[in-house]
């Protein structure tokens, strides 16, 4: 038990100081020194820095795609699945902003693109759920025969841009702040599956 409490104690400080310095300013001494674990014990459960990291992404990558499995598991319409996803997507991403921006710098670089090329096959993984999902609507009738890969885009393009660049949605937000916080993800979620309405839904004759 307290072996594997040692391992979480290492992925949690990991992740904040990830957060906070980055990829390459964060060095395993660091991570070691902020989870009172020793430099043995993180190359003995991760072998490196990058393993500490990678497994943090596939932990975060496999929890999203288990909630989108139940989703698409569930015996709703396909625009009721696609709704769920958003909420649920735009909730994780806010749940960790600053994260979401240091994976979103680190998975622009080129630097490490083995690792990286794991994380983004599992990315794809979900991608092709949701896809799953909308193919299925469009099969259904209840959707419009849409360019499924760009309407994605647009959806998840979309909660990247607003937790990145927040700004961009509203002058001097203060995204620290949790009451402003969660009234731009409300109105982000709005925005979104108003959207999926809008876009994706075809017209009754």
């Amino acid at each position: 038990m307290e072996k594997t409490d040692k391992k979480t104690d290492i992925l949690r400080a990991a992740e904040t100081l990830f957060a906070e310095l980055g990829f390459e300013g964060t060095s395993t001494r660091q991570i070691a020194k902020e989870s009172g674990a020793n430099m043995a014990m993180i190359n003995y459960y991760f072998g490196s820095k990058e393993g500490v990291f990678l497994e943090i992404m596939e932990d975060r990558i496999c929890g999203f795609k288990s909630q989108l499995n139940q989703i698409n598991d569930e015996q709703i319409p396909a625009k009721e699945k696609l709704l769920k996803v958003v909420e649920q997507y735009v909730t994780r991403i806010f749940s960790n902003i600053t994260f979401h921006k240091m994976m979103h710098r680190e998975l622009s670089l080129t630097q490490r693109p083995e690792m990286f090329g794991q994380i983004k096959d599992a990315m794809a993984s979900n991608r092709m759920v949701i896809e799953k999902i909308i193919e299925n609507g469009i099969a259904e009738g209840s959707f419009r025969n849409v360019d499924v890969r760009m309407s994605i885009l647009t959806i998840m393009g979309t909660i990247s841009m607003v937790a990145i660049s927040p700004t961009k949605a509203e002058d001097n937000i203060d995204m620290n702040d949790e009451k402003q916080k969660e009234v731009l993800r409300k109105r982000l979620v709005a925005h979104l599956q108003d959207f999926i309405i809008t876009h994706l839904t075809k017209p009754t004759k």
